[in-house]
């Protein structure tokens, strides 16, 4: 390991993006401090910045990690679960950055702060990439050809999926769901679908009512099937990437933020289970111990109770989810339907903060975080907060016909300001 005044550091060999496999650490031995001249005091000095070190040397090497894949190490806390992953893919840019978030009108001395794993990468941004290190090595493991899953129209899951997928050279599959006057119809190229499209994923449209009637395990089998009878080789990923396998990204989110700061809540939305299982399994077992509230932005909190807890029981937990995390209605009128009170709360936060929080997770979540706030304000007085920022910018795109924005006019330039032709460069 190197001090922080040690100039020298040596790359790891580069390698093909599109050939994922188990790199060899053969690097060769690195120079010590004293054979570089270090004086003993400065020694000293970089002993005492030992953490330091460390983290500016994973800094170096996760440049040279990206798209690899790798043996996992669990952090000693979760080695009990079971099974444990054996590999992950390096597939977010992580760490992930933590700030203060200067939101108005909270209560008495108390402090929220950002975990911005929207900027956990552009085209894979959001917390779906954490799940996809995961189920993505195992479905190389397994000789997988090509990724099945499902989601709405706007799905970031799909979206981080099919870029995901490309990347390790794995087609994908997605079960898109639509409403039914639109499901005959070409889904356009907005936000997510752009991004999907662009990557080569093959688009199965299928309408809301159906969906309900036959269900995503179903959907996601039946073309499973289908894609076994061509002769290829699919690998289904479940709804938002949230099976048990999918449910460690967020248990190691957990070791990240230890080594970050210490918080007395998390705050998140849940929207298929899987970050929230993982984010209040990891926080109990760990010694953040910081108390998880998670706002659904669908279905009900008895139902994700539930869920949780069969995500919990499929890693040998022994917990109840109930004691662990507090799980509280924020879904408004439905999935991905939002009130013009929910937008302009969206609008104001980006105003205000420089923020920009998705319409169906992150904003529902944050809203009824402040709602809460507001009505139940010596529930959150001098507590340390951590909101998980989910990602999902791009579902913005897909309410621009909702959201009103002004801040624009003509700029007058007076006639006795001099113009001349050719002067002003377009670049």
């Amino acid at each position: 390991m190197l001090c922080s005044r040690c100039p020298i550091h040596y790359p790891l060999p580069k390698a093909p993006i599109n050939k994922p496999f188990i790199r060899q650490r053969l690097l060769p031995s690195r120079p010590t401090c004293q054979s570089l001249g270090v004086s003993g005091s400065l020694r000293m000095e970089a002993k005492s910045n030992t953490n330091t070190n460390i983290k500016d040397e994973t800094s170096k090497r996760l440049s040279f990690d990206f798209l690899t894949k790798k043996p996992y190490t669990p952090p000693s806390w979760a080695s009990h679960l079971n099974p444990i992953p054996s590999h992950v893919f390096s597939l977010g840019h992580l760490p992930t950055p933590i700030h203060r978030w200067n939101l108005p009108n909270l209560p008495s001395n108390t402090e929220v702060w950002l975990k911005r794993d929207d900027l956990s990468g552009m085209q894979l941004s959001g917390n779906k990439v954490r799940k996809l290190e995961f189920l993505l090595a195992d479905a190389v493991a397994q000789g997988a050809d090509c990724i099945v899953t499902i989601g709405g129209i706007q799905s970031n899951h799909c979206r981080a999926t099919a870029v995901a997928a490309k990347y390790l050279n794995l087609d994908c599959y997605l079960i898109l769901r639509t409403s039914k006057v639109l499901v005959d119809q070409d889904p356009g190229l907005t936000g997510n679908l752009l991004v999907e499209r662009l990557v080569g994923a093959h688009i199965k449209l299928i309408s809301k009512e159906e969906y309900a009637q036959i269900g995503s395990v179903n959907l996601t089998n039946i073309l499973k099937e289908k894609l076994l009878s061509e002769g290829r080789r699919p690998y289904v990923i479940p709804v938002g990437g949230s099976n048990s396998l999918g449910t460690w990204g967020y248990i190691e989110a957990v070791r990240e933020i230890e080594q970050q700061l210490e918080f007395d809540d998390i705050v998140v939305a849940c929207g298929s289970g899987g970050t929230v299982a993982g984010l209040s399994l990891g926080s109990s077992l760990s010694t953040l111990k910081a108390k998880v509230h998670a706002f659904s932005v669908c279905d009900d909190p008895d139902y994700f109770y539930d869920y949780v807890q069969g995500l919990l029981d499929g890693l040998e937990a022994g917990v109840d989810s109930h004691e662990i995390v507090h799980i509280k209605n924020a879904k408004g009128l439905g999935y991905a339907i939002n009130t013009s009170e929910e937008l302009n709360f969206v609008k104001g936060i980006a105003a205000a903060t420089g923020v920009i929080l998705d319409p169906v997770y992150s904003g529902k979540a944050a809203y009824g975080m402040m709602k809460d706030m507001s009505v139940n304000p010596e529930r959150w007085e001098g507590r340390k907060i951590l909101f998980i920022h989910t990602g999902g910018l791009l579902g913005l795109f897909d309410k621009v016909d909702q959201i009103s924005v002004g801040n624009w006019h003509r700029m007058d330039v007076h006639e006795s300001v001099p113009r001349k032709d050719g002067i002003g460069k377009m670049f």
